[in-house]
């Protein structure tokens, strides 16, 4: 009897995984105005990251949080790591060759269907100089080139891109939760 209830009851057992994700959209326009390339690409949220949804949902409920969109340099690049952080991401540099005084804001709009974006408000580089962007990150500090705060997750291009100075990246960066 008891083996019966065991295996009955493990029929019902509900298991609740949840997935988070970020993709983001990075367009470039020229000095001209017109549209250069365009790289789309899911990244890899860190542990630090996963940390702070956790903290931020279940613990402090944190009423607003800030964060901040960077880019990510090809040069020295070697790969990304579930346990990077602001502190310590030997893989690879932030590449910091725009005229905004700080990282662009990610200024989201409304949660639906378990996803966000900044589609309405696109995080905004304003290149100065000429770099390889190898991909993005997200951070909850401003600072440009800083290396404290919390790195939510970063993300790698299909191939490594070029800007020069008078182009614009725009950078839509879209977050999800779902059921795993």
């Amino acid at each position: 009897m008891k083996k019966f209830i065991r295996r009955l009851f493990g029929r019902f057992r509900a298991r609740f995984l949840v997935k988070f994700g970020t993709h983001y959209k990075v367009e470039c326009f020229g000095a001209d105005g017109l549209l250069k390339w365009v790289e789309e690409f899911d990244n890899l949220v860190v542990t630090a990251g996963l940390n702070k949804y956790l903290d931020a949902t279940l613990k402090t409920g944190l009423a607003s949080p800030a964060w901040y969109v960077g880019l990510v340099d090809n040069a020295g690049w070697t790969a990304y790591a579930a346990g990077d952080t602001m502190g310590s991401h030997t893989g690879w540099a932030e590449g910091t060759p725009y005229s905004n005084a700080t990282r662009p804001a990610f200024t989201p709009g409304t949660i639906s269907g378990g996803s966000v974006d900044n589609s309405a408000s696109k995080a905004v580089f304003n290149i100065n100089a000429t770099l390889t962007v190898r991909g993005a990150f997200m951070t909850d500090n401003n600072t440009k080139g800083g290396t404290t705060g919390t790195l939510l997750g970063e993300g790698d291009f299909a191939a490594a891109r070029s800007v020069i100075s008078g182009d614009t990246l725009n950078v839509t960066v879209t977050c999800t939760a779902a059921a795993a």
